[in-house]
């Protein structure tokens, strides 16, 4: 069995509780907004970067958005 995973396969979105929230800090010295900041720290989880980056590859990949 390969390791190689297929860039259009599915992988399953994270499910998070109802009402979580994400602590985020923004960084001192800079300009950073809210949003921003709480990016960067959604992408510092885990299961979150690689949903995204499946997404990422699933849209980028897509013959579909050529055709007219």
């Amino acid at each position: 069995m390969s390791d190689h995973k297929d860039p259009q396969s599915p992988v399953p979105s994270p499910v998070f509780p109802q009402g979580k929230t994400w602590d985020y800090k923004k960084r001192e010295g800079i300009y950073e907004s809210d949003v921003t900041a709480l990016v960067r720290r959604l992408l510092e989880d885990e299961s979150i970067r690689e949903d995204q980056r499946s997404a990422w590859e699933r849209w980028r990949n897509d013959p579909s958005g050529l055709q007219r």
